[in-house]
Order: C-alpha cells, then structure tokens, then sequence
C-alpha cells in the first residue's frame, strides 16, 4: 500500500468518527427525552463511545455479508430525531438497510415517515412526566442481584422503572455499605460498573448514576416494611433462591409496599415459570408470584421453539457445558449434591440439570420429548448448550443455519437469539452479550433429519436482560417495535 493509500484509509476512518460522534447526542436525546430506545441489528447504542458505535456497525458484516454505512444511519437519526416520536425501540442499522431495498429515488425522510407514521408527533412531555414509576426492590444482591442492579440503572433514563431499594442480610461490619458498593463497581467477570456510586452511610443509600437506591438490612421478608422508605406496589425480586414454592415466596407478599414476587430460579408446584419471548402473554394480573425460570431454559427455550415451529422436533438431547457457580467449592469439602463437593475451578463436574424438562413449562409442545444432562467447567461465566435433536423434516446444514440466522434478525425472538458465524469464537467473546442464546453457526452438524446445534449463553448477563424484560410485563410497560418484524 503506498502513501496516499495510506492516508486515504486514515481519513476515511476519521469521517467515519466523526459522523459517529454527531450520532451521540441525538441518540442521547431520543432516550432522555422521547423514550426512544435505538439499535443497531438487536444492539442497543446507548451510551456508546465512538468506537463502540462504529464496532456495532461493524458487526453487520457478520449477518448481512456488508458493514452498515455510518453515513446511512446517521441520516436515520436526525431525520427521526425531527419526528417528535412516541416511546418506541427502534432499530436504525435495519430501517437503513430497509430504505436502500426500496425503489430507487425514494427519499429517505418520506420512507421513515411510512415506517414510524404511528409514532409520529407521538410524543407528549406532560404525559411523561405523569407516568407514574414503578417500584423495583432487589431481595438479594449475589451475581443475579447485582447485573441486574446495573441494567436497571442504565435504564433509568427512560424507563418508568425505579430501583428503589436492596435488601441484604447483615454484614457484620462497619464498612458493609462500602463492600456492597464496591460489588457493584468493580466486576471480575463484566468489568467495571459504567457511572457513578456514591455511599450515603448517614441514610443506608447508595446514590447511583443519580438513582437513590436504599439499602435495608433483614434477615427475613418478615422485618421489612417497604413503606417506610417510600416504596408502594414494588415488584420484588428475589435473587437468593431460599424459596422456590408459593408458600415461601409469599412472605414478600405480607411485606407492606409489596405486591408482586418474580424468582429468578425455577419455581415449584404451579409457579408459572416465564421465558421472555416464549409465554410471556400468559401474565396476568392475578399472578402475583412468578419465576423467570433457569439461565438455561432461558437459553435453550427460544431456540428449540424457533427450530420445531419450521422443521419440527421428534425428540433429542440437551448437553449444557456450563460455567461454575457460587453454589460450588473452590476446593475439596462437604457439598450436600453429588461431586459439586469437588473443587470448581480444577474439575470438571457432571451433574444433572432440570432445564430439558423445565422447556416444556413453557413450551408444552416439547413436553417429554427432551433429556438433559450438564457438566459443570473451570470458567467463571459463559456456558453452551448443546441440542442433539431428530427432526421432523429434512434439511440441510446451510437451510437450517440460514433460517436462524433470519429468526435472530427478523423475528419476535431477535432479542432472544443471536447468531455467529466467527470461526474463531470462544466462550469469553460472549461476556456482556444480552440475547439468552447465540447460535454458533460454524458448529452446526445436520445429517438429514439429525441435528445438532451449538448454543452459547451468558449464563449472568443474558439471564439477567431476560429477568428485566419480565419485570416489565409485570409493570405493564410494553414498546413498539420499528422496523416491524416480518
């Protein structure tokens, strides 16, 4: 490459900033002020730095064969940005790549104003400012407890949901505030805490990214009373795992301020277990106890649904290679469960898993149809399921792959399947990644009817986006979603 290629490819990439830091501002302002969520093919973009932002287009390439054009979208926004939009999420990198399939000449202003004619001069700041919050109370604040923490928070801006307190066993020592706040800035596995943590020791409050969050102290359901603090008609999370049935998990419901529970664990007896995107319409009103099911039900769930609804699912087994958890040893000591006694990071630890079965809670299609087993492996997070299945059909291994790549764009479980085909993708490429499952196209075995399809999963992160997208279907706050889906 000679000089003046050289400095031809500097200068494109520089343009390229440059338009990437005009997209900031107005996708700030969309989300601040119109409760316009933005994305780019299922990636949400705010509170991207530049870089961030052209790696996101970027990433098109992967799925579309092409690098979306910054040029493109930044058209998209400002002309939206114009509209004075109702609360929506919209995806640009797709209403970009959906213009340019039109007939030749369409203006792109005349194009977006067909696609979001229902969201235009939607916007209504007195009504927005009259949407009353809704209480959010975390009843733990382990692993689960504390991602979520964080998404709940980086929704703040424009979201009706309020994270409003955290309850905690004693810690026993006179800098716990300080340990709790400590937990949440500083992550091994996600990183450092995106903001702000103030302590307020005074009122047992940790002031985060402005959101007043406070810490009460009990060892059971049975000594808080949320009203004390403020909080009326809270949906409590309870991240600890202690109850799993009616009976336990309605001591939140004694609670005053309390009104509904969602467990982030299986639930038992007649719980209704919710897989975000799978039977998420089956919430009513009258459940006041819920459970958003296993990280890998979660992961596997959408993935089976999409793959039965096209070639159908005789029967199969579910694998799942799954990262080690608190609930195991660091080293050799009395466990209760069979060899999770052994030291996690050291071992390899078969046991069993319930997530097979767990399905058809909330797929009763795939009711005994499936088995499962896991192995538990030394890495702190991101884990795969691997789904050896007979199909009802024939297909190919290119047919299949494509039609899940389609369903991880296009369909109503984009926020839960994403979709690889990066031949050198290992488990750590995954931290952060918010979709329940991605699909390793690269792995793909398909023999005539016999499948097997690798799924990869942030056991942490991707299970807790799916917990916040059913706490709200519990609030009641539902968004449309632009482009629509096809």
């Amino acid at each position: 490459m000679n000089q003046a290629a050289i400095d031809q490819t500097l200068l494109r990439w520089q343009e390229k900033e440059a338009m990437a830091e005009a997209m900031i501002p107005i996708i700030g302002r969309l989300y601040r002020k119109n409760n316009v969520i933005t994305s780019i093919y299922g990636r949400q973009i705010i509170n991207q730095s530049v870089i961030q932002l052209l790696k996101s287009h970027r990433f098109v390439r992967q799925v579309e064969g092409h690098e979306l054009s910054v040029n493109e979208t930044l058209g998209v926004l400002e002309i939206i940005d114009e509209m004075n939009l109702a609360p929506a999420h919209i995806d640009i990198g797709k209403l970009a790549l959906k213009h340019k399939s039109q007939a030749m000449g369409t203006p792109l202003r005349h194009f977006l104003e067909d696609e979001l004619a229902d969201l235009k001069n939607g916007y209504d700041a007195n009504a927005r400012y009259q949407t009353p919050a809704k209480d959010v109370v975390l009843y733990g604040f382990g692993r689960i407890g504390r991602l979520l923490a964080r998404i709940l928070i980086e929704k703040a801006g424009g979201s009706p949901l309020r994270l409003r307190a955290i309850v905690v066993r004693p810690g026993g020592t006179d800098d716990d505030l300080v340990k709790r706040a400590s937990l949440l800035r500083r992550d091994s596995v996600h990183g450092s805490f995106e903001g702000t943590i103030t302590v307020d020791a005074e009122h047992n409050t940790l002031v985060v990214n402005g959101t007043a969050v406070q810490i009460i102290y009990a060892k059971t359901p049975a000594e808080v009373d949320y009203t004390q603090y403020g909080i009326r008609d809270a949906i409590v999370v309870d991240n600890t795992g202690m109850w799993r049935d009616r009976d336990g998990l309605g001591q939140h419901l004694n609670c005053p301020g309390a009104s509904r529970v969602l467990l982030t664990a299986p639930g038992k007896g007649d719980i209704k277990n919710i897989v975000h995107g799978i039977n998420d319409a089956s919430l009513s009103e009258a459940d006041t106890i819920v459970s958003a099911a296993s990280c890998t039900t979660n992961a596997i769930t959408p993935v089976l649904k999409a793959l039965n609804d096209e070639f159908g699912i005789e029967n199969g087994h579910v694998e799942t290679v799954h990262s080690y958890t608190n609930d195991q040893n660091l080293i050799d000591n009395f466990h209760k469960g069979e060899r999770r006694g052994r030291s996690a990071p050291l071992n390899m630890v078969l046991t069993e898993t319930g997530a097979a079965k767990a399905v058809a809670k909330a797929l009763p299609v795939l009711e005994g149809k499936l088995t499962g087993n896991a192995i538990r492996v030394p890495t702190p997070n991101v884990s795969m399921a691997i789904l050896n299945l007979n199909l009802e059909k024939e297909t190919t291994r290119d047919d299949l792959n494509d039609y899940l790549r389609h369903v991880a764009l296009y369909s109503d479980l984009n926020k839960q399947i994403d979709y690889t085909n990066s031949p050198e993708a290992v488990s750590s490429d995954f931290v952060g990644n918010r979709k329940t499952g991605i699909v390793d196209s690269g792995a793909t075995i398909v023999t005539g009817k016999r499948a097997v399809i690798y799924v990869w999963y942030d056991n942490e992160a991707g299970y807790s986006a799916q917990v916040v997208r059913t706490i709200h279907d519990m609030a009641g706050i539902q968004y449309q979603i632009y482009p629509k889906t096809v």
